[in-house]
This record gives C-alpha cells, structure tokens and sequence, in this order.
C-alpha cells in the first residue's frame, strides 16, 4: 500500500516538474522568441536544474512541440482534438449550431495559445525544423476544418458550389491564429467579438442561405 502511495507521489511530482517548465518555456518564449531563449534560461526559470531539463525534454524543439500541444488541448491528456468531447457535439449539431460551436472552441483555443503559434510562425521563416512544425500545424488544423466542412456537406448545408474542401480553406482563414492576433492583439477587439464575427463569416461563407 505503501510503496502504491509512494509511486503517486513520484508521478503527481514529475508530472508539476514537467508542467512547471513549460510553463517556464512559454513566458520566455513569448517574451522573447523561440531563438533567443536558451535552455539554460528556461532551467533557471523553472528552478530545475539544466541536466534535469534536458534529461526530460532533450532538445528545445521537444518542448515547443510538447508545450503547443498542451495548450491547444488545454491540458495534458493525450486526446487528439478529433476525438475531444466538443467535437462530437459539434458534428451532431444543426449546421448553424455547428458552425457556432467551431468558432466558440476557436476562439477557447486562440486564446491559450495564438501567441505561442506567433513564436513558432516567427521562427519558421529562419529554422527549417520549427518551420516543419509550423507547417504540420497547419496541416493539422486543416485535418479539423475538413471535417468539420465533410459534416456539413453531409448535412447538405454547404453553400452552392462550395465543395469541402473549399469550406475547410475558407474556415481554416476565417479561424486562423494571424487573424486572431490581427484583430484581438492588433485592433483590440475582445475575444467575443471575435467569436461572434467569427461565427457570422463562417455562417455566411458556408452555409446555404
């Protein structure tokens, strides 16, 4: 029983560690970009030592990808967003409600990590490996959108003329984290007239009238 409780103890403690470095990896990666900040910066900021750093992650990259993974789902638990409660909901859903629900997890999602994918989208145009990551993120969202535009097909809901694969580029600008940042970062619009111009566009540009 015992040795059970230790065990744990162990776990919950490695699990704070991990989370208290990436927590460590993103104020010093949106402060001061992927390239500039070292590991041993993000050591000393996490209060673990680099050796301890490197022993969990290995490299940088490691811990940008994990850290974007993480803050996409909002937690740690290793559920593709397919597979995620919200999206089923979603496929089930009226096409309207849809469209509504696709652009409130957007904006959920955007929020926790818009200024994370600037970092990564940054580094892209320098580093060929974080520029892999940026395109497989992309790729990634799109996997989303397309389902997404395939429900509403199915539901014979899509505008005249637009096929899926349409709808999910469209829907991949629409949601896209530079027109986040453009419009709540740069313009200073909240996050729910995001959301809600966010709902409109897509309503507008998928959905037949």
């Amino acid at each position: 029983m015992a040795s059970g409780k230790n065990t744990g103890t162990r776990l919950a403690r490695t699990a704070a560690n991990r989370a208290r470095m990436l927590g460590a990896a993103r104020d010093l990666f949106t402060a001061h970009g992927y390239t500039a900040t070292t590991m041993k910066a993000i050591a000393e900021r996490a209060g673990m030592a680099v050796q301890t750093l490197y022993f969990t992650f290995a490299t940088k990259r490691a811990i940008l990808s994990e850290l974007l993974d993480v803050e996409i789902a909002g937690d740690a638990e290793p559920i593709a967003t397919l597979d995620r409660p919200w999206v089923a909901e979603a496929l089930a859903a009226p096409p309207a409600e849809q469209v509504r629900i696709q652009a409130a997890a957007a904006a959920r999602i955007l929020a926790r990590v818009a200024p994370l994918l600037e970092v990564v989208r940054s580094a892209a145009a320098t580093d060929p490996e974080i520029g892999e990551l940026w395109r497989t993120n992309i790729e990634q969202r799109r996997t989303v959108q397309l389902r997404f535009a395939e429900a509403l097909a199915a539901k014979a809901a899509l505008r005249p003329g637009t096929d899926p694969d349409r709808a999910a580029d469209i829907a991949l600008a629409v949601l896209a984290p530079e027109t986040y940042v453009l419009l709540v970062g740069e313009r200073g619009w909240a996050p729910e007239e995001w959301q809600e111009w966010a709902t409109d566009a897509l309503v507008h540009q998928l959905l037949a009238p």
